[in-house]
C-alpha cells in the first residue's frame, strides 16, 4: 500500500504531464505570423465551393485572399454601439415627468383616443412613418412589364445589326433586296 506522500507526488507528476501536452498542442499548431486567432481555412478536400473546369467538372474554388486587418484586434467601437450622449441625459426633469403622467392619465380616460386631431396631423404623421419605414415607390398602375421575346442575346444582337444596316442604306438611299436585310433567325 502506498503512503500519502507517494500518492501525492505521482499525482504531481501526472498533472505536470497533463499541462505539458496542453502547452504542446499549442504548439504544434503556430500562428501564423502577424493572426490574432487561428487560421481556419479548409483544405480543398473540405471545400464546398468549386469552379467549372471544362468537360464537365468541376474543382475546387480558388482561397479568398486573406484580409488586410490580420494580427489587429478589432475595436470595441467597430463592434458595439457606442452612446451618442452623455451618461444620464436620457432622464427627464421633474416637470417633464408630471406631464408626461398627466398625458397618460388622460389618453387613459378617452380609452387611448387622439382627441381633436385634424386629418391633416394624421397624413404628415403617416408620411413621416412612411419616410422612416424607406418604402419603395409603388409602380404606376398602367405600367405592364415588357414580355420576353424568346429571343437569345445573339439572335436579338443579329435583329437589331440588320435594321441597323436597313436605316443605314435607307439614308444613303441604297436599294436593296429585303432577303439582305434578314436577319435568319
Amino acid at each position: 500500500m502506498k503512503s500519502f506522500q507517494q500518492f501525492i507526488t505521482e499525482a504531481s507528476q501526472d498533472s505536470q504531464e497533463l499541462d505539458d501536452v496542453k502547452m504542446s498542442k499549442r504548439a504544434d499548431t503556430p500562428l501564423k505570423v502577424g493572426r490574432v486567432g487561428a487560421n481556419t481555412k479548409k483544405s480543398p478536400a473540405e471545400k464546398k465551393r468549386v469552379k467549372a473546369v471544362g468537360g464537365g467538372k468541376t474543382a475546387p474554388a480558388k482561397n479568398y485572399k486573406d484580409r488586410k486587418d490580420i494580427g489587429t484586434n478589432k475595436p470595441v467601437s467597430t463592434v458595439k454601439q457606442q452612446p451618442t450622449r452623455e451618461r444620464g441625459s436620457a432622464s427627464l426633469s421633474p416637470r417633464e415627468q408630471q406631464r408626461k403622467a398627466r398625458a397618460e392619465r388622460l389618453a387613459g380616460k378617452t380609452g387611448g383616443k387622439t382627441v381633436g386631431k385634424s386629418k391633416t396631423d394624421k397624413t404628415e404623421l403617416k408620411k413621416a412613418a412612411n419616410k422612416l419605414l424607406r418604402k419603395k415607390k409603388a409602380a404606376h398602375p398602367d405600367y405592364k412589364p415588357q414580355k420576353a421575346s424568346g429571343y437569345t442575346a445573339h439572335e436579338r444582337r443579329k435583329i437589331m445589326r440588320a435594321g441597323e444596316r436597313l436605316v443605314k442604306d435607307i439614308k444613303k438611299g441604297k436599294e436593296k433586296s429585303s432577303s439582305h436585310y434578314d436577319p435568319k433567325v
